[in-house]
Parts: C-alpha cells; structure tokens; sequence
C-alpha cells in the first residue's frame, strides 16, 4: 500500500511540498521589501543612503554564502531539521534587529543572522521538490521558490503600515516573531521520498537512464559545465539585481514618472520576478536548460537595447522593458536549480546547488557595483545597459559553448 501525504495518494499529495516551499519563500523574500525601511531608518539614526542600505547589501551576500554551506547541512541533517534551524536564525535575526541601537549593530543582527538563517532555509523545501518531482523538476521548483519574488507584494505593504504604527524598529522584531512561529511550523512536514520512489505512469526515457549521472560536489566542480552553469548564472542574476536595484530612479530621472508612480511600477515588476520563475520552470522542462538560457539572454538583451536608444521619456518602454528584465531574474532562479538536478542529479543537490548559488551572490555585487559605476561616469541611468547588452552576447557564447549535459566516464 502506497504511503500518503497530507492524506492524499503520493501523485497529487506532493504538490502540498510545493505548497510549503511557496509560503515559506513568502516569509524569506521579505529582504526585498527591505527599501521600506531605509528612510525611516535614516531619519531615526540620521545616517546617509549608504549606511542604510548596508543591512541588505549584506543580508544578500551572507545569504549566497550561507548557501554554500548549507547543502552539506541537509544532506547529513534532512530538510526538516535543517529547515527549523534555518527558521530560527531567521526570526531571531529579525526580532534581535529590533533591538540595535546604531546601523552596524542592525547590520550584524539582520545582515549576517538573518542572511544566514535565510541562506540554510532556502534550498530546503527546493531539494524537496527536486526529488518529489523528477518528472516536472523545473515547474515544481519554479513554484516552490515563486514565493520569494512575490513577498515584496505582500510584506511591503505590511511592514510600511506597522513602520507608521509603531516605528521601524519594533516593526523587525514583530515580523521576526512571525516569521520564526511560521517558518518553523512550515518546516516540520517536509520530507524526501522513500528511496526509488517514481511518479505512478512515469518512467525516465532511455536517454534519461543513459545519461543522468549522480556527481556529488567534489565531482561537479572538475566538470566544464559547473562553470559553464556559474557563469551564465551571475550573468542573468547580474542583470536581474541590477533592474531591481535602478527601477525606481530609472522611472523617475530617465523617464521623468512621479515618485508614486514610480513606486507603484516595483510592485507591479515584482509580479513578473514572482511569475518568471514557474514560467522558466516549465520552459526549462520543455526546452532543456540550454535553450531556455539562450531566450533568456536573448530577451535581457533586447529589453537593454530598447532601453538604451529610445528609453528616455517612454513611459509604455519602461513598463515592457522592466518587467521582462524582473521575470528573467526569477527565471533564472528556476533556470540554474534545475539545470543542476538535470546536469548532476538529485542525490547530493543540497550540496550542489549551494556551490551553484554563489552565482547569485556574485551577480548581486557586480550589478550593484555596475550600475553605481555607469551612473556616476556617465550621469544617466541609461548607460548602465550597454555593458548589459555586451555581457548577454558573452552569456549566450557560454550556453552554446559548456551549458550541456555532463558525460559519462568511459
């Protein structure tokens, strides 16, 4: 008798894992609502935009790193028990913010404790879905993970209302008091499947049971592909972070939108982040990971080129161009988890996709850095996106070049 899940038959029980992944990327992705607090933070502590957005710059580079780490953590603990310590680092981070008394101290509590807690969490209901659907590994890891994109839509709002009801401080320590209750709760159902444990009616194809290798880490690093799949990776997330980070000020300077405006543009970009990740999902199953990194690139190199001859002023432009730039950084992280599972397997993924995340982290400094570099040397927003088109041409060599499936020895 076959066992059940959340009281179903394993078929339809596993999308419930989908389900847990989605809710607890919910609580995760809250870091990108983090512009909410910057103001009201500058004003508290009178500090400059430098200073405050430390705490976000580090909570996404400790986030990448902790990563890294923590795929030997599930692999050796399962993903419930390291789900819970991932949890627990997230609200404590969260609720000890609310008791810093300067910016570096925040920086420490939600950067480092928080960014680290998010880092070990992450990839755990991700493996979950890896092995519960070796049949739609891209769509059920896009949906697993869609929820961090699409947080910003609900925790933003959330979070500027307490801000204005009680201030920004005791606003951290009352979201990480949720955050902690539920991303543990979250945590305690997830689970791998038996071992050999298959979809009823589904059987790999003969060039599936050929080819599917099961590297652990040590392996996949001595692979060109690994570094075919890191570089075109940092590559999409570069020019994915670096549209999040410039959309606001892009609106208001280059296209000339009021602040609101302006504003209201990031949250209707951060729906496209959200969809942009079962949407590659599912064209990465169809496509194969190759072919579903070339239109990426080749749809960031269009948005960066309409962007650059006629953005100035086009407000429809804008609106079309930023949003495919958001949907291909969410489908990227849809892209890169299943292009692991697919090129290196499901057994050590944990480990695995951890070393492939620092891709992530990478991306996210050299977009920062770029756009900041472009905007200062050239005094428009506008410049940023002529590297942009040049690193898409590089992409698209390096996924016809090493974006393949690994070959069995001999």
């Amino acid at each position: 008798m076959q066992e059940r899940i959340f009281g179903l038959k394993p078929e339809a029980g596993r999308w419930g894992y989908v389900l847990l992944g989605l809710l607890i990327n919910l609580c995760l992705g809250a870091v990108y609502a983090f512009s909410v607090f910057r103001k009201p933070l500058e004003s508290l502590w009178g500090i400059g935009a430098t200073a405050s957005g430390m705490p976000y710059t580090i909570f996404l580079a400790v986030f990448a790193l902790a990563m890294a780490f923590a795929g030997g953590i599930v692999e050796r603990w399962g993903p419930r028990k390291t789900g819970i310590l991932g949890g627990i680092l997230v609200g404590l981070g969260w609720i000890l913010a609310g008791f810093a008394p300067n910016i570096g101290i925040l920086t420490l509590f939600y950067g480092i404790i928080a960014g680290a807690g998010v880092g070990i969490i992450y990839g755990c209901p991700v493996a979950v879905a890896a092995k519960w659907f070796p049949d739609k590994k891209g769509l059920a890891m896009g949906l697993t993970v869609m929820g961090f994109g699409l947080s910003a839509l609900i925790t933003a709002p959330v979070m500027n209302a307490l801000i204005s009801a009680v201030g920004p401080l005791r606003t951290f320590s009352v979201m990480g008091a949720v955050f902690l209750a539920v991303l543990v709760l979250l945590s305690l159902p997830l689970r791998y499947p038996r071992g050999g444990w298959r979809p009823e009616g589904w059987r790999p194809s003969e060039a599936q049971l050929k080819d599917q290798l099961e590297l652990d880490r040590r392996e996949m690093v001595r692979t060109p592909t690994f570094y075919a799949l890191w570089l075109v990776y940092t590559l999409g997330c570069l020019a994915g972070l670096m549209a999040i980070g410039i959309s606001a000020p892009f609106g208001k300077e280059v296209v000339g939108l009021s602040s609101g405006l302006a504003a209201i543009s990031v949250s209707v970009f951060a729906i496209f982040n959200g969809a942009g990740r079962p949407l590659f999902g599912w064209l990465t199953d169809r496509l194969t990971p190759k072919y579903a990194s070339l239109l990426s690139f080749g749809l960031i190199a269009l948005a960066s080129v309409l962007l650059s001859l006629w953005g100035k002023g086009n407000t429809p432009l804008y609106f079309i161009c930023f949003s495919l730039l958001w949907l291909n950084l969410g489908g990227w992280l849809a892209i890169a988890p299943t292009a692991t599972a697919t090129y290196f397997g499901t057994k050590h993924y944990g480990k695995n996709y951890g070393i492939v995340f620092t891709a992530y982290g990478a991306g996210a400094l050299l977009g920062g850095v770029l756009s900041g570099l472009m905007r200062d040397a050239t005094g428009s927003y506008i410049a940023v996106f002529y590297p942009v088109i040049g690193l898409s041409l590089v992409g698209m060599a390096i996924t016809l070049w090493g974006l393949k499936p690994v070959q069995r020895p001999g």
